[in-house]
């Protein structure tokens, strides 16, 4: 099995120099006739290979040879789209757009995010290992933009791009002047109902569009707000999350999340080398899978689990089992909030995202269903900003 993925990888490293003098092409005319002798295998010899290879490969990173596999032709890639499931099933972050989908419904996915003070840049990282620190994958990074009336936190796939023009440009986090309201922005459409934001921002974006067969964009995704504290205590900060593209029956037995199955072309050119995942779905729109919120439904709301007096210690305390080792304001941990006269039910004592500080610069954010990682990404972004009327 390993010469196999040794030879899997010098064959698509090689086409990769090849095709490197000429623009990437879409993913659907990507290699239309595909030359490489490894397309020639018997279709149920090479499923099998690939169905052993994605369930060997449970972690990062070895996992990169599946992500290798479906770059070797269109055969293979297509087949290894439809072995790989998304991380609300597998509890696994394999391609690009998994950034974009739910977290696993049983369990906490365990990330963390290191903070650059000089550059005013945060990284998001996929741990590897139960340390609290590790290498880690790396998934998104964010970047602090200061306006004379808000501040805007860039999204992206790619450290080194942070702009809103570049195809790695995943969306947005937007403050107000106190700190204390946000706004989550996707780059894409979450769902087929969803309205484009328009701004000066939103013409930027789609000056440097490659693709016009996906409007580029911000569309709202998430509202987070911090309660104003006006008699000054220091006591942990109260906020508060509507999901606006989450319906509140997503939490419930049997609830689905609107999921994102892959990006618009214009993102794909930035990265040849990586396929996108696309999950097998009968649905038609081929940027959602699952039901979209309405005003039946609601939006899901998030509220931070409320904590408790330490007598012996003199301090608001927090269950972390382990993940938080440092005392912090930042701290918190979200629960969904019962809405529309619905009672309290066990799915509101699931903890849906959990985020807290282990070191200087160094916090830990762990997530679950129905929330992505860039959406937790985006929430626990909030955290870090100046909140004068709340401290």
């Amino acid at each position: 099995m390993s010469a196999i993925r040794s030879m899997i990888i010098r064959s698509r490293s090689h086409r990769v120099v090849q095709d490197g003098s000429a623009a990437a092409p879409e993913v659907d005319e990507w290699h239309e006739e595909d030359t490489s002798c490894w397309a020639n295998m018997p279709e149920e010899l090479l499923r099998e290979v690939l169905l052993r290879i994605e369930a060997s490969e449970s972690s990062w990173p070895p996992r990169k040879s599946v992500v290798a596999c479906a770059g070797v032709c269109r055969t293979w890639r297509q087949i290894t789209k439809e072995l790989v499931k998304v991380p609300e099933v597998s509890g696994r972050l394999t391609f690009p757009i998994s950034v974009k989908q739910p977290g696993p419904r049983d369990f906490l996915l365990q990330c963390f995010i290191k903070r650059c003070r000089s550059t005013q840049t945060y990284y998001l990282y996929l741990s590897l290992t139960n340390a609290l620190a590790d290498d880690g994958k790396f998934l998104l990074a964010a970047h602090k933009c200061r306006r004379p009336t808000f501040t805007d936190y860039l999204i992206s796939l790619d450290a080194g791009n942070m702009s809103k023009g570049s195809s790695a440009y995943v969306g947005k986090l937007r403050s107000n002047f106190l700190g204390t309201k946000f706004t989550v922005f996707d780059g894409q459409r979450p769902h087929a109902g969803a309205k484009m934001t328009k701004s000066r921002s939103t013409k930027l974006v789609n000056l440097k569009q490659i693709s016009p067969r996906v409007p580029a964009g911000s569309y709202p995704v998430a509202h987070i707000s911090y309660e104003l504290n006006v008699l000054g205590s220091r006591g942990p900060r109260r906020m508060q999350c509507i999901m606006d593209a989450i319906p509140f029956t997503s939490i419930e037995p049997g609830g689905v999340a609107p999921t994102q199955i892959e990006f618009s072309h214009h993102n794909v050119g930035s990265f040849p080398s990586l396929p996108f995942f696309r999950s097998k779905s009968n649905h038609t729109d081929n940027f959602l899978s699952g039901p979209l919120p309405s005003e039946k439904d609601g939006a899901l709301v998030l509220k931070n689990k409320a904590p408790r007096w330490h007598e012996q210690l003199h301090c608001w305390c927090l269950n972390f089992h382990g993940r938080v080792t440092v005392a912090s304001v930042k701290n918190f941990q979200l629960v969904a909030s019962p809405e529309n006269g619905r009672a309290a039910g066990p799915e509101h004592e699931k903890v849906i995202l959990q985020f807290g500080k282990v070191g200087k610069d160094l916090f830990t954010m762990d997530y679950r269903y129905p929330i992505s990682a860039f959406q937790a990404f985006a929430i626990c972004i909030s955290s870090f900003d100046t909140k004068i009327a709340c401290e």
